[in-house]
């Protein structure tokens, strides 16, 4: 698929991969509707895009997925169509299993799991109508492994591949595909903005995270793939751990036990 002329809907777009994500569609001629919380950074995003005057922003909390069917019915009428949705919006996590509120958990379910399904949800119709389009879901290398400090966060990146995989298999006869992006660290606020076990922020960003691939790099790759057609996608070094599971569980369980994990944000 290229992008020229496709309209292509991106969550989580005021920063990050998002926002990196947005000005490699916007080179590719792609339409941008950019999504967030942060109406004034979704701004400054789509002024910074190539030819900004053919994008547009659209304030979207990923927890409040009953607004969704009436935002996309608004979005659709106003393009026509909707070529790529790209579900990159979520929260990250800082926090052992057993210290974790209840709340917080179902929190991060709701932002990581239940928004891009919902969203995914609303915007399918149109798709299928057409008998055209394409879904993008940054999960993580986390979809398909769990260490120390990340329990809830790793559980709804395993639930989002469960469920588009599951989505993919229905859906290819009529012309809709699905990618699964599996960054590995990528140098972006999430260590800054995960959550506590009571949902406070982290509010530092770790050294693996720091010394991680650039924004660029990563949606570069992203882009890349959904180009060629990909169903999965795994970028940087530390999907090195996604083979190690698959092929040598056991070794991997020994090596993710000498992983450290301290509340006071020393991870390494």
């Amino acid at each position: 698929m290229r992008f020229a002329e496709k309209v292509v809907w991106i969550t989580g777009a005021s920063s990050g991969i998002g926002e990196a994500l947005a000005y490699e569609f916007a080179r590719e001629g792609a339409r941008l509707i950019l999504s967030s919380r942060r109406e004034n950074e979704l701004e400054r995003v789509r002024l910074n895009c190539v030819h900004p005057e053919r994008h547009m922003t659209q304030v979207l909390d990923m927890a409040q997925t009953e607004t969704f069917v009436g935002i996309v019915a608004e979005r659709v009428a106003q393009f026509r169509r909707i070529d790529v949705l790209v579900n990159n919006a979520g929260v990250s996590q800082r926090a052992l299993a057993a210290d974790t509120t209840l709340d917080v958990e179902r929190a991060l379910m709701e932002v990581d799991y239940f928004g891009p399904v919902a969203l995914t949800k609303a915007v399918l119709p149109s798709m299928r109508a057409r008998r055209a389009g394409w879904i993008v879901v940054v999960s993580s290398v986390m979809g398909y492994v769990g260490t120390p400090g990340r329990s809830t966060y790793a559980a709804a990146k395993h639930a989002l591949h469960g469920y588009f995989d599951s989505l993919r298999a229905e859906v290819w006869r009529e012309g809709i595909g699905v990618t699964l992006a599996c960054p590995g660290y990528v140098k972006t606020a999430v260590s800054d903005n995960a959550l506590g076990p009571r949902g406070e922020k982290h509010g530092r960003t770790d050294g693996k995270t720091m010394n991680g691939i650039t924004p660029e790099k990563c949606a570069g790759a992203i882009v890349r793939g959904v180009t060629r057609g990909r169903e999965e996608i795994y970028i940087g070094r530390e999907a090195y751990a996604i083979y190690l599971k698959r092929f040598c569980p056991s070794l991997f369980s020994r090596l993710v036990r000498r992983l450290k994990f301290s509340v006071s944000g020393k991870d390494r």
